[in-house]
């Protein structure tokens, strides 16, 4: 959101790309399906230039609302009767987010030109440079948000199977009523440790590395540790020796952090418990796990796929039917958790082999970007 105004009434003028994303561009809508749209905007000279005026994102309904006349027919009609939403970003920030490899900015810059509603000279620009953004970091972004729902299809299929009946007690985990660490020296204390975990994390990069080497050298260290063995909770209490703490305080902390995680997991549940959407619950119920989540871990990895063998971002999904069945139940959860695991290790193979440049070369991509915003300055 933007933190200079609310009303940006400069907004629709200077949005040089709008694009229907969502469901409607994958071809998944069905006809409870709202609008979603995604741009991207050059402010006005003052947001550059001046101390004051910032600018990322619009993103309230209200600016939504400013491009309802931009829409076919059809998607007014739509928007009016359901929900019309979306987020329009300021140049630079779309473009270091397509270069990190946001699938949520790619399908604006790989937007089919059916989608396509509004596109001025830098949009234009945008899409006629568009594989730019082409690279091999695309796969750790891509698999990182399909495994990500992988991970909430688990934890929502066993609320359901499973679901906890109380909160957790101090008890069950050898502890007392009250915490025999005063609150700040454990909060000091933890703080230490993490700090500890972030340096071992952080040691690699020497300030130059792109995010998307970040994440495959995090990958690394996670799976080199996990073949030792090396589970979470080891790593904490290996950061904790080092920083010199004693082995009888170690444990006591280390439970503390396992009821913390409980008590987390507890509000977690409440939480999803009482604000889940009907339609979702209603799927849940159905087939027990979370189609809609399903559907969408397998458009991303099928989305990688394409990117690392072919070159391509394919928005409009050729697959999008069965992408619907698989939204109404046509994939069991066994079935999915196991095609998505299958598919998690052939894409690290197909990483390796592929023919992309392991990085979006930043240096043409920041001349694109000064082009575009000199264009509308």
């Amino acid at each position: 959101m933007s933190d200079a105004s609310d009303s940006l009434p400069w907004l629709h003028g200077r949005t040089i790309l709008l694009t229907v994303a969502g469901s409607r561009a994958y071809g998944t809508n069905t006809a409870g399906s709202d609008v979603d749209l995604k741009g991207v905007a050059v402010p006005p000279r003052e947001f550059y230039l001046g101390a004051f005026n910032r600018f990322e994102q619009a993103d309230k309904p209200s600016h939504a609302a400013r491009y309802l006349e931009d829409l076919l027919p059809e998607e007014q009609r739509v928007a009016q009767e359901t929900k019309l939403e979306g987020t329009v970003f300021e140049v630079t920030k779309f473009i270091r987010l397509a270069a990190d490899g946001n699938p949520n900015v790619l399908e604006v810059v790989f937007a089919p030109d059916a989608n396509v509603r509004m596109e001025r000279l830098g949009g234009a620009l945008i899409r006629e440079n568009r594989e730019l953004f082409l690279s091999r970091t695309l796969k750790h972004r891509f698999a990182g948000y399909a495994i990500s729902q992988l991970h909430r299809i688990k934890t929502h299929r066993k609320w359901l199977i499973d679901p906890p009946t109380a909160p957790p007690r101090r008890e069950d985990f050898g502890l007392t009523e009250r915490t025999s660490i005063a609150k700040d020296q454990l909060a000091a204390v933890q703080a230490a440790v993490a700090k500890q975990l972030d340096r071992w994390n952080e040691d690699f990069d020497d300030g130059t590395m792109t995010e998307g080497s970040k994440i495959r050298i995090r990958e690394h260290i996670a799976d080199y540790l996990s073949e030792l063995q090396i589970a979470a909770e080891d790593r904490f209490t290996a950061a904790g020796r080092k920083l010199g703490l004693e082995e009888n305080f170690l444990h006591l902390l280390q439970r503390e952090r396992e009821y913390a995680g409980a008590a987390q997991h507890w509000a977690q549940y409440q939480n999803w418990h009482a604000n889940r959407n009907e339609d979702r619950a209603k799927l849940e119920r159905e087939y027990g796990y979370d189609t809609k989540h399903a559907m969408h871990l397998v458009r991303l990895l099928r989305m990688c796929r394409e990117i690392l063998t072919r070159g391509e971002v394919l928005v409009r999904r050729p697959d999008a039917e069965e992408l619907l069945a698989i939204r109404n139940g046509a994939w069991t959860y066994e079935e999915i958790a196991a095609w998505a695991e299958r598919e998690e290790l052939e894409l690290e193979e197909l990483y390796r082999g592929s023919r992309l440049p392991r990085q979006p070369d930043r240096k043409k991509l920041d001349e694109l970007t000064v082009r575009i915003v000199e264009s509308m300055l």
